[in-house]
């Protein structure tokens, strides 16, 4: 049975991050809320099950957002950077984090106390439509990886999660001359398996075929997306013959 083709390809560009969108006056409010602080790599901006205390505005550096399984697991469900507000559903839902936040990088942010981030909100009352659109598009991430967890496999899986990384990554750093893209957050093999339920190996192989059909460069925890508009169409391809991609 022919698979249905993956939604997953962005009809319009990345939108800014909560940082970005925020005005002169904006930020300087919340600037003045808020605690600077540096994070070295793998270390949590917040912990899966703390109670709210705070919330994290990124100004550079990338993180991952990862939760623990029934069986003890972490999986990746999703990459944060520069501009991106992170620990914040516990806060404004007022319940436990479902979640934990881990820097990739070293990452530089602004640490605001939960009951000063809401006042900033009450302040600016433009600012509660911000932050509820940031809500609705990680919704919205949350469908498309469904999807193709459900319509692609393998190869075609992994091309679908590295477009939407390469679309993520050049909102902040341009393409080369040649139009390729390097993806900002260094993830591991064993990470982008996680994120796409699959194991370390089928993301080797299925790196393997990328790298064989001419559309990324790869090295350690690095990934160059070489030919951003083929691996787009290579992710929305029906599925090759068993012989020729990789079940999960």
């Amino acid at each position: 049975m022919t698979q249905p083709p993956p939604t997953d390809r962005p009809t319009t560009p990345e939108p800014p991050g909560f940082w970005d969108a925020l005005g002169a006056a904006e930020r300087a409010a919340l600037r003045a809320v808020a605690r600077p602080k540096r994070y070295a790599p793998r270390t949590p901006l917040c912990y899966q099950g703390d109670d709210s205390e705070h919330i994290v505005v990124i100004e550079s550096g990338w993180t991952k957002v990862t939760s623990t399984s029934e069986d003890g697991r972490d999986v990746v469900l999703a990459v944060r950077g520069p501009g991106d507000l992170v620990c914040e559903s516990a806060v404004l839902g007022r319940r436990e984090r479902s979640a934990t936040v881990v820097a990739l990088t070293p990452l530089r942010a602004l640490v605001v106390p939960a009951s000063r981030f809401t006042g900033f909100l009450d302040a600016h009352p433009g600012m509660w439509r911000l932050v509820s659109g940031t809500f609705v598009r990680r919704l919205d991430d949350a469908d498309r990886r469904l999807q193709a967890h459900v319509s692609a496999h393998g190869a075609r899986r992994l091309a679908i999660l590295l477009t939407r990384l390469a679309d993520l990554s050049a909102r902040h750093v341009p393409p080369d001359a040649d139009g390729g893209v390097e993806i900002g957050p260094p993830l591991s093999q064993e990470e982008l398996g996680s994120w796409m339920d699959a194991s370390r190996e089928t993301v080797a192989r299925a790196l393997g075929t990328l790298r064989a059909e001419g559309l990324v460069r790869t090295g350690r925890r690095k990934i160059t997306v070489v030919d951003p508009e083929g691996l787009r169409a290579f992710a929305r391809a029906p599925e090759r013959s068993p012989a020729d991609s990789f079940t999960l």
